[in-house]
């Protein structure tokens, strides 16, 4: 049976960033612009360098999705050694990452199984899946077996974030102008969500420590979780993530979450001081539950 090569892009992140390189999977990036300067994700910007050029530059960046090109040469490069490949990236509403990947595979069409995935999510979202896919593929699953149980976990991943500016949303198109220098004069902290895979506002607070409640009460709703990543701006331990751990641990005791910093494609989104958390519900879970006693 041939092997299942597994593609994402650069938005994807992981619980060990070194699982692509362990596992073999092919990492396409992103491009990052500060108006005329551009950065390959990862390999030439961190989320640290992200932030500290948008404070000097003034500039607002914009996250740039790899071309059909790019994506036709990877493909025809794993092609060759007569591998299928599972092509997996962020969501579809929020850049052309996942039409330019199936643009891409277009052109070998007959000549190579490629099955492209729109993941609906962003971030260790897509990660998750990735990570699900390249071991599923490690144990010789076949193709079609690996696209199948990929699609059902895509309706178990839930995210929340709140963030302190609406303005890098608004750059990014997601929400107009107008309504984001509104936010800004009441002093609002939007909680966002993914609907569909496109960032929506879900709620609005006034202080952080009003936000962490809010991320507090989203995880406490689930009765089993098989995954669930902390993101946040910076490396340093903030006081938020330690009130948030703490509570987390009263609700499941026993167990650890990833503490990550969010990558700079969802920098663009979030803009600095952001915080969220990303859930996978655990398998066979009727949906969240709207109070942890029924």
């Amino acid at each position: 049976m041939p092997k299942v090569r597994i593609v994402t892009d650069s938005s994807a992140q992981f619980f060990d960033p070194m699982f692509p390189i362990k596992h073999d999977v092919v990492v396409v990036p992103l491009t990052i612009h500060f108006g005329k300067r551009s950065f390959r994700e990862n390999t030439e910007i961190s989320t640290e360098q992200f932030f500290k050029l948008a404070a000097e530059d003034g500039v607002m960046p914009l996250a740039a999705s790899p071309t059909a090109e790019q994506f036709a040469t990877v493909y025809e490069d794993l092609c060759r050694t007569g591998d299928h490949v599972i092509s997996l990236h962020l969501s579809s509403k929020l850049n052309r990452t996942f039409r330019n990947a199936r643009a891409g595979a277009e052109g070998l069409r007959g000549r190579c199984s490629i099955e492209v995935i729109d993941s609906l999510s962003i971030s260790s979202g897509l990660g998750m899946l990735v990570e699900a896919a390249a071991l599923a593929a490690e144990r010789g699953e076949a193709l079609e077996e690996i696209v199948r149980d990929v699609r059902r976990m895509i309706p178990r991943l839930y995210t929340v974030f709140f963030i302190e500016t609406l303005d890098f949303l608004s750059n990014a198109g997601r929400i107009g102008k107008a309504q984001s220098t509104l936010g800004a004069m009441l002093g609002i902290k939007p909680c966002l969500t993914m609907d569909d895979g496109d960032i929506v506002p879900m709620e609005k607070v006034r202080t952080r420590g009003q936000a962490v409640e809010k991320l507090v009460e989203f995880v406490s709703e689930f009765s089993a979780i098989d995954g669930l990543a902390i993101l946040q701006s910076t490396v340093r331990p903030t006081e938020d993530t330690r009130l948030l751990l703490e509570h987390l641990a009263l609700a499941f005791p026993g167990r650890d979450w990833p503490v990550l910093v969010y990558s700079p494609t969802l920098a663009t989104f979030l803009g600095p001081e952001a915080m969220g958390v990303m859930v996978l519900e655990g398998e066979g879970e009727e949906g969240r539950m709207t109070n942890k006693d029924e």
